[in-house]
């Protein structure tokens, strides 16, 4: 590791917090952790971020070539198999980040192909889109921006019909997100709607436009598709057109650094997990072939480093370093506002491990 090697050593900031999380969880999974002291409140499950914590623990022992570092990822891996056949779209968060960084596991496989066997039975026709899902409750029949990213290559990979309703879930996600059809396509996009068979589709209140992960998670959503010929060779120009409308419209290469955490009312609070997901994605971006590639390193590398400068603790008493603070978990009910979020600590490492080339961002 040379002197200017700012992200080789922010990632290990980052590995050496999975090894105190891990000492602290125990068996479960964290979720989000204070501030202030950095302890973590946990789930026994997982939930929808439970994929995100497994795909951590598996990065880490991508960077320590350790037998027991890669047998702790398999047995948290393995822990999320209760939610294969549970009714939710973020079994593409759970399993397709979960599993993606899974060196030579044949359980982990095991495991992605079953999950996206699961997700792939659950495609409505009629919406055009595997449904959200009644797992946390609420309607079953939402589309939000949340339930497309890891969901387009675990379905892609399942083969078969898989990569058709791939497309067809992203493009009908997309519709809506960026206002064809009954959406108002100016102004902020809107990241959730709801489909009744008699009346359509409907824009729901929550989440609401400014939403700072709506965004994120789309943009993701579509390099995602833009690096797999089998889901972007379907309707290619409009992929192509979605992305630019995505980068005009959320301001991605023009904005803040930091995304606010609400952009319809900013308060001075930030999302710093949006921005490790936006950073992801931007490095995804810049390795489709398209026009633009330097411009999405760039503006990658800029918000990596502004995470890292301004938002990752170091050494010093009171609170572990590697941590990402000011994330925020949900601006609307004032949860967890300036936290660290599992999800960011996994988004940030993962952009830092590619700049590292330690792992191949196009694959994950």
């Amino acid at each position: 590791m040379t002197a200017d090697d700012w992200a080789g050593r922010a990632l290990a900031a980052v590995v050496g917090r999975v090894t105190t999380t891990e000492a602290e969880v125990g068996e479960r999974f964290p979720l989000y952790a204070e501030p202030g002291d950095g302890r973590w409140l946990t789930t026994g499950r997982g939930s929808w971020t439970g994929g995100f914590w497994a795909g951590l623990l598996w990065l880490r022992a991508r960077c320590t070539h350790s037998e027991a570092d890669r047998l702790a990822a398999a047995r948290c891996t393995t822990r999320l198999a209760s939610w294969v056949e549970a009714d939710t779209a973020t079994r593409g968060l759970i399993f397709w980040y979960g599993t993606a960084l899974a060196f030579d596991s044949q359980e982990a496989t095991a495991l992605r192909g079953a999950a996206g066997r699961a997700c792939l039975a659950s495609y409505d026709p009629e919406s055009g889109i595997v449904p959200w899902g009644g797992a946390f409750g609420g309607p079953r029949l939402l589309a939000r921006a949340d339930a497309v990213p890891g969901l387009v290559p675990l379905l892609a990979e399942v083969g078969g019909e898989g990569p058709a309703v791939a497309a067809e879930h992203l493009h009908r996600h997309l519709g809506l997100f960026l206002g064809e059809g009954p959406a108002v396509s100016v102004g902020r996009p809107q990241p959730a709607w709801q489909f009744d068979a008699a009346t359509g589709w409907r824009a729901r209140e929550e989440p609401a436009p400014g939403w700072s992960r709506g965004e994120a998670w789309m943009l993701l959503a579509v390099a995602d598709a833009l690096l797999r010929p089998d889901v972007a060779g379907r309707r290619p120009e409009r992929l192509a057109l979605a992305a630019e409308q995505l980068i005009a419209r959320t301001e991605v290469l023009a904005g803040p650094v930091i995304p606010p955490d609400d952009v319809s009312r900013p308060r001075g609070a930030v999302d710093t997990s949006a921005a490790a997901i936006t950073a992801v994605a931007l490095l995804k971006l810049a390795r489709t072939g398209k026009p633009g590639a330097a411009v999405f390193s760039h503006r990658a590398v800029a918000i990596l480093k502004r995470l890292v400068g301004a938002h990752l603790t170091g050494p010093g008493p009171g609170r572990p370093a590697g941590m990402l603070l000011d994330g925020c978990y949900d601006a609307a009910k004032d949860l967890a506002v300036r936290h660290e979020l599992i999800w960011g600590d996994f988004f940030l490492a993962l952009g830092l491990a590619a700049l590292d080339d330690l792992v191949d961002i196009t694959r994950v």
